[in-house]
């Protein structure tokens, strides 16, 4: 796979490759856009782009001062979750309806500071296998600076019969509201 090229001026748009359109997103980035997790709300995530033939997805961060140090920047662990948020969904795009991809490891190198705002993050998969796959990211600040580059590699977990039964149950709710809105 070739190397990402952040490209400000179309970071977030439909493009070659890209959808904005979050109906054409496979159905676990759909579920997991509409409702985010915990940490991904905290960390304010917007999923923006998403180019599911070569897994790269594109996002920001709405980053408020409660990510912060006492000494203004973004502290390195909250920079280091939001790496880890746009290489999950990369990885997850190619995922089947039931399956996770716990990171095993990752690491950053953190190239600036960050600060409050909003910040852009793309993820894209390196390599994927049968059971684990190698991703990378950065994100940049509004004024396209590079302030932190990661990589990670993650497992590939199908739930539990418990688990699926809960997918699905949010699964069908979904398609509910999609015949909702359609009337």
């Amino acid at each position: 796979m070739n190397r990402y090229q952040y490209q400000a001026a179309q970071f977030g748009t439909a493009r070659d490759g890209f959808t904005t359109r979050v109906e054409d997103w496979p159905p676990n980035v759909r579920a997991a856009e509409k409702k985010p997790s915990p940490a991904s709300a905290h960390l304010g995530l917007e999923l923006l782009a998403v180019d599911r033939a070569a897994s790269i997805v594109e996002m920001v961060f709405n980053a408020s001062d409660q990510l912060c140090n006492k000494w203004g920047g973004i502290q390195g662990g909250n920079v280091a979750a939001m790496l880890d948020d746009a290489m999950a969904f990369a990885i997850g795009l190619d995922l089947d309806w039931g399956q996770i991809s716990p990171t095993l490891e990752i690491k950053v190198s953190m190239l600036a500071p960050a600060r409050p705002g909003r910040l852009y993050c793309v993820g894209w998969v390196i390599r994927r296998g049968k059971s684990v796959g190698f991703i990378e990211g950065e994100l940049y600040d509004g004024e396209d600076r590079l302030l932190a580059t990661g990589s990670s590699t993650a497992s590939f977990v199908t739930l539990k019969k418990s688990e699926e039964r809960e997918i699905q149950s949010e699964k069908r709710a979904e398609k509910q509201d999609k015949k909702q809105s359609k009337k």
